[in-house]
């Protein structure tokens, strides 16, 4: 990556029992055009093979900045990426879901987009694809900002899209909360300390859709935003509102 300044970014993945998955996430991460950077595994007390396939890809791979680390307290994908966070050092973080995939030059572009806008806070476009990982045709576009009220309405802001600058935020400030969506909620309480969050609108990420987890249930999904907007101590004439926008687009996206 040709850049005037020598930044590094800690990539932070939650991982837990995705043994059939995690090598090929942790690949896409080795073929970055970008080469600063430090892969933080956090394990969420995995069940299956997880651990013994993220230690066969550190032993094959002993050049590269590559740990993982043993979530010891409480189980949750918000405890692990928490946990990755606080042993991250590069100025920016990103975090990529285990089951995820990287285009190429996701970090390389990321960066000089943010450096472009002086950006805090970025995420990009993304698709989705199959079990298999196979893009399904059906990309994401995302806005080329959201502020704190538009993010309401607006959970376009997928995880493992996003990338974050500890000059601008610093790091204990990046804390994802105990609640159900706690990525979204996140984004929220971040959208209060900036001023906006910066979109590339391309599709560099692609987003594994597998049958049963909590992403696929929709109804959950109602739940979910609808306890977030409580959260936000909206009134309920607000909470319809925002609830009634985020819909219309939430199934925007999937159709």
């Amino acid at each position: 990556m040709e850049s005037e300044k020598n930044v590094r970014v800690s990539i932070v993945i939650p991982v837990y029992n995705l043994e059939k998955y995690i090598s090929e996430t942790v690949r896409c991460v080795k073929e970055q055009s970008c080469k600063d950077w430090e892969l933080i595994l956090v394990n969420d007390k995995s069940t299956d093979g997880t651990v013994r396939v993220i230690e066969d890809c550190i032993s094959q791979n002993p050049e590269l900045n590559i740990r993982l680390i043993r979530n010891e307290g409480e189980g949750s994908a918000a405890a692990a990426r928490n946990l990755g966070v606080k042993n991250s050092t590069g100025r920016y973080v990103a975090f990529l879901d285990g089951d995820d995939l990287w285009d190429p030059e996701k970090l390389e572009k990321q960066i000089r987009f943010m450096e472009e806008r002086d950006s805090a806070f970025s995420f990009t476009g993304y698709e989705f694809a199959d079990e298999n990982g196979k893009g399904t045709g059906k990309i994401v576009r995302v806005p080329e900002r959201l502020t704190y009220k538009k993010a309401l309405g607006n959970t376009t802001i997928f995880t493992s899209t996003v990338m974050i600058d500890t000059e601008k935020i610093p790091r204990d400030a990046i804390v994802f909360p105990h609640v159900k969506s706690e990525d979204t909620a996140l984004w929220w309480d971040l959208l209060k300390r900036v001023d906006r969050a910066d979109g590339l609108d391309e599709n560099l990420v692609s987003y594994r859709r597998v049958a049963g987890s909590l992403s696929s249930d929709k109804v959950e999904a109602l739940r979910r935003i609808r306890n977030l907007h409580k959260r936000e101590g909206l009134g309920p004439i607000a909470r319809c509102y925002y609830f009634c926008v985020w819909a219309v687009r939430a199934v925007g996206r999937r159709i």
